[in-house]
């Protein structure tokens, strides 16, 4: 949890979540909601009465709205809403390193950022990107020279729930003036503040616990440093158009609301399961960072303060077997994302086997590795769910 400038201070996130210390709103606003803007042109005018907006690309007042309320969420200066997480991702990355520059990156990350890296910014712009085992930050010093021009890690990771140790991370980046960007996605403003602990970028796949309704696709990028955002908005607005619609703006603003509450339900859920999970005899390990087995669960007690609704276990049968446990899962379903109110759970070697098989940050993954994302449902009808299916 975060404390911004306006003194609400950290116990008082769902104040700032439910909008209560919205600044944005104009002096002549009587919404309790503000209002979606639609309006893809404003009437020009010059002078005292020269509008704030004038084209919906480059600016927009339901965007604008949004993109204060994520840098309040993350106490960060800035903030940026992109058409998804992919997009905020690319354009971070695309706008930071240029050809032929050097990027230094943990390599356990979400598939397709690990796509965009080796298939994109390496094999098309020529630039060097390094993959490290960043649980170590000695591994990220030893990559890192004065000619790199980003750090990108993932915290905690995609689906293997690794960690990074953030500021260690951060002061090797300061060190050699890079900059440092983490992709918090799962564990949401709520439960870690990447800035406070001095990353530069703080990236978000808005779709997943920021919406938390399974019903818009969007991404966000919160920063402190003026040079990078002034970088990043020219992409956004200007040279790449990655913009998200105003209704999805309205749709992730409406779910921040009742992010706190979600997120305390989506972790007490999740602790819930991965004790059940850690217990059967048919599963040989389970990754949760809250639970005390996970080798860090030390560096996840310091630098978050709750351990989200994410969870991965293996699986202790045969593919045919884990098939049918899937198959009995009433609650639970099947589906490649995560973050919503409902319970998905996913197979990474049954449901995307190509990326599994083929991507080097995802060489690890067991064939036998289950995700799940665990919702807000009753806790009981959960865990009578994953009993009645397990063999």
């Amino acid at each position: 949890m975060t404390q911004h400038d306006n003194n609400f201070h950290k116990d008082r996130f769902a104040t700032i979540a439910v909008g209560s210390a919205d600044n944005s709103k104009h002096p002549d606003e009587a919404d309790v909601i503000p209002p979606i803007h639609l309006s893809s042109t404003f009437e020009w005018a010059s002078g005292d009465d020269a509008n704030v907006h004038e084209y919906s690309r480059e600016s927009n007042p339901t965007r604008a709205a949004l993109e204060e309320q994520l840098a309040c969420l993350e106490g960060g200066e800035h903030g940026l809403a992109f058409a998804s997480g992919m997009a905020a991702i690319s354009t971070t990355i695309l706008s930071l390193v240029p050809p032929g520059g050097h990027l230094v990156s943990s390599n356990s990350i979400y598939s397709g950022t690990e796509k965009l890296l080796t298939e994109l910014v390496a094999d098309h712009l020529d630039v060097d990107v390094e993959f490290v085992d960043a649980r170590d930050p000695e591994n990220v010093a030893t990559a890192v020279d004065s000619e790199t021009d980003l750090i990108w890690a993932e915290t905690p990771t995609n689906p293997l729930m690794r960690l990074c140790d953030i500021r260690s991370i951060a002061d090797i980046a300061h060190d050699h003036d890079a900059p440092f960007g983490v992709d918090s996605t799962f564990a949401s403003p709520y439960f870690q503040s990447p800035l406070e602990l001095g990353a530069d970028i703080v990236v978000h796949s808005t779709t997943k616990y920021l919406n938390g309704h399974s019903d818009s696709i969007g991404g966000a990028v919160i920063t402190d440093d003026d040079g990078v955002f002034d970088k990043l908005a020219f992409s956004q607005r200007i040279g790449l158009g990655n913009i998200l619609s105003p209704f999805d703006c309205y749709l992730v603003g409406r779910g921040i609301k009742t992010l706190p509450a979600r997120m305390e339900h989506h972790q007490e859920n999740a602790m819930a399961v991965a004790r059940l999970l850690e217990g059967h005899d048919r599963v040989s390990r389970v990754y949760y960072p809250g639970l005390k087995s996970h080798p860090q669960h030390d560096l996840a007690a310091e630098q978050m303060s709750g351990y989200s609704g994410m969870l991965s276990f293996e699986f202790d049968g045969t593919p045919i077997e884990l098939e049918a446990f899937i198959d009995g899962l009433e609650i639970f379903t099947p589906g490649a994302s995560l973050g919503g109110v409902e319970s998905l759970i996913e197979v990474p070697s049954l449901m995307i086997p190509d990326e599994v098989s083929h991507g080097l940050a995802t060489a690890d993954i067991p064939e036998n590795l289950v995700r799940m994302s665990v919702g807000i449902e009753d806790v009981d009808d959960l865990c009578e769910d994953i009993q009645s299916a397990l063999p």
